[in-house]
């Protein structure tokens, strides 16, 4: 009776909700977090124990300690050609999630609107939600590769429309915004004044030699781009929510008043770890990534050889979007189904928005061994259904 009608409005996760379902179950083989099955790399782990010893557990700045963000600008200057000034272009944030939503709160007035490209990242409609936003949702189709359509993005926006929020390499499809799209999308957020918001926590986990591009990096668009990343994904840091925002003064600013607010700063300890993670030894790394793509290469070879279900290849990312429309049944059908009858859990399409029917997600952050044996039991699952079906 006392909770707010902006809180009662936001729904938990699809992603949370089936792993909570597959937790009665003794055996799972769980596909559904997307979360490292490895942990982070000894030196790393090393610097944030180092940090308690010295003494280094007090507040840091708001915007986080200055070699952190120094370090970060290096990185971003060495990638994207681009140079952030650390003292008041960046700011450490608590996860990448702690910086989108603190992106959004800063820039949104009740009533603005957000475009987001569908399938999306759940959290996504929620934080802007929570920010008194209205999501704006365009389809991105698989026959197009995921990509943005750059004439749908035109007609989606009105004068109400204040960012473009884009993710790539994307969760859930693992597809990447090539250049090309990325220079229409540049080309339409200055033309209609629009900010863009590029969550790029994936960008790290890339694979077959792909190249990267922000579109911060394109002219014109520092100005008018928010640069979101994290520690978690690219260096198995999920429990040390050390994430960041980069970007123009003015708001980077805001973020770093109103992370003030919220949670004061990151965990100083878990500061000094990022900081090792982006100036040590880069080999543990590389050794991840090698990892999910001998995973990736597997898993797709798998789906394909089961009747009825497809999948592109992951271009980024360590999950598979696999196409289940041939079976005839909805995402989350198929989600509970094979969780009952084989302690399979998947994530349905539908928790990435409704572009997301006729897909389910796998994650392959898992091992090898897990992803052999929960293949084997989908084939045996959608083998069994059409059996049936056929009697």
């Amino acid at each position: 009776m006392y909770l707010s009608e902006n809180s009662k409005e936001i729904q938990a996760s699809k992603i949370r909700k089936m792993f909570n379902k597959s937790l009665k179950y003794d055996k799972v083989i769980n596909f559904t977090l997307g979360e490292p099955d490895f942990t982070a790399s000894q030196n790393v782990v090393e610097a944030g124990c180092q940090a308690i010893m010295n003494g280094n557990t007090k507040y840091s700045e708001n915007a986080g300690i200055l070699p952190l963000r120094q370090e970060i600008s290096k990185i971003l200057l060495k990638e994207y050609e681009v140079y952030y000034n650390p003292k008041n272009e960046i700011t450490v944030t608590v996860g990448a999630m702690g910086a989108l939503y603190l992106t959004l709160k800063s820039i949104l007035n009740p009533g603005d609107e957000v475009i987001i490209c569908e399938p999306f990242w759940t959290n996504y409609l929620q934080q802007v939600k929570m920010c008194g936003g209205v999501p704006v949702l365009i389809s991105c189709k698989e026959e197009n590769d995921f990509m943005l359509n750059l004439q749908d993005l035109e007609n989606a926006i009105t004068k109400k429309t204040k960012a473009i929020l884009l993710n790539s390499p994307n969760n859930p499809t693992g597809s990447v915004l090539n250049l090309e799209n990325l220079k229409g999308i540049a080309q339409i957020a200055q033309k209609n004044k629009v900010i863009v918001i590029s969550d790029e926590v994936y960008k790290g986990i890339l694979y077959d030699d792909k190249d990267y591009s922000s579109i911060a990096s394109l002219e014109g668009m520092k100005e008018r781009t928010i640069v979101i990343n994290s520690f978690s994904k690219e260096y198995a840091m999920t429990g040390w929510r050390i994430g960041y925002a980069a970007g123009p003064e003015e708001i980077i600013a805001n973020i770093t008043k109103l992370q003030e607010n919220v949670s004061a700063c990151a965990a100083m300890p878990c500061q000094y770890a990022a900081l090792e993670a982006l100036r040590g030894s880069q080999d543990f790394k590389k050794f991840m990534l090698n990892q999910y793509r001998q995973r990736r290469d597997r898993i797709i070879k798998r789906i394909r050889e089961i009747p009825r279900l497809s999948c592109k290849s992951p271009k980024g990312t360590f999950y598979a979007f696999v196409n289940i429309k041939e079976l005839g049944i909805t995402s989350d059908e198929f989600a509970d189904k094979l969780l009952e009858s084989k302690q399979v859990v998947v994530v349905p399409g539908t928790a990435f928005g409704d572009g997301g029917e006729g897909y389910v997600r796998i994650s392959y952050a898992t091992s090898m061994e897990m992803i052999e044996r929960g293949l084997e039991l989908i084939e045996e699952f959608v083998r069994e259904m059409i059996e049936r079906e056929n009697k």
